[in-house]
């Protein structure tokens, strides 16, 4: 057990423990990039939480719960550089630009993403600019949803009976079409369970073609829309049905399952009813 966790075991406040913590330094200069989770609050990991509290400028995306903005020290300048398909949004070199600004100012620089910065959150761009202006940074990896929101759904990402396997893959490339470097003829069998990042859109054309390479089209899809929030919602279809859905039907952000898997939530679907009541998750 750690020294100083021990010492406080007897502190009354669970989380007051905590503030005798030897936490890493967030030096001036510097930044972090750290993942928010997938929506709850309660879901940001304890380096995270610190980092909130230390940065004097956080930069932060779109998908990021205010509920996770509430924790930040209340001195820090707040800047919001969200991307939405279809709305106007900041351009990443615009992004890049004002992390490299504020270090060099000085400041200690929290890039605030959701999920976790590097599956699918261009952090490891970000990384690359840091890394050739010389500017210190840390990278605090965060909840994903491709497992933490299937699990809030009552999903397992995997399964022993199911699968031992699993393929994570973006369902639209930074043009907002249909990614055109993915191999789907070699993907389609690779994995008995597939889970895709902002694909509602083209959903019906990664269907079509995973199809067409050999999947079953009686494939269970499990759509899990703004995951480990109290409006969480979940539909389910054949992978064949997906022609059919109407994009402006789909509540998003969605995080999309392909495989057996979702069939486990007939009996562990747990996030319900007054569970849903607590804004920490």
């Amino acid at each position: 057990m750690l020294g100083w966790l021990k010492r406080k075991l007897t502190t009354s406040g669970h989380f007051a423990r905590l503030d005798a913590g030897r936490f890493p330094a967030f030096a001036p200069g510097s930044v972090w990039l750290v993942g928010a989770g997938p929506g709850a609050p309660g879901l940001i990991t304890l380096l995270g939480y610190h980092a909130l509290g230390a940065a004097d400028v956080i930069v932060y995306d779109a998908l990021v719960n205010p509920g996770v903005l509430d924790m930040a020290n209340p001195k820090a300048e707040k800047i919001y550089a969200g991307k939405r398909g279809g709305k106007p949004s900041p351009k990443q070199a615009d992004i890049t630009l004002k992390l490299v600004e504020h270090a060099r100012a000085g400041k200690r620089v929290l890039r605030l993403k959701g999920g976790d910065p590097m599956m699918f959150g261009r952090g490891g761009e970000e990384v690359q600019t840091l890394v050739r202006e010389n500017i210190a940074f840390r990278i605090v990896p965060g909840i994903t949803a491709g497992i933490g929101g299937l699990a809030y759904a009552g999903i397992p990402v995997t399964h022993r009976d199911t699968n031992h396997t699993v393929i994570f893959l973006t369902g639209h490339d930074e043009k907002g079409g249909i990614p055109q470097g993915v191999d789907w003829a070699a993907i389609a069998t690779a994995s008995p369970v597939i889970v895709m990042y902002m694909a509602v859109k083209h959903l019906p054309s990664i269907a079509e073609k995973l199809i067409a390479a050999g999947r079953d089209p009686a494939d269970r899809v499990a759509i899990v829309s703004n995951a480990a929030l109290p409006d969480q919602s979940v539909r389910e279809l054949r992978l064949d049905g997906a022609g059919d859905l109407a994009d402006a039907s789909i509540p998003t952000p969605a995080i999309i399952v392909l495989g057996p898997v979702s069939r486990y939530r007939e009996s562990f679907e747990w996030y319900a009813a007054t569970l849903r009541e607590n804004s920490f998750g």
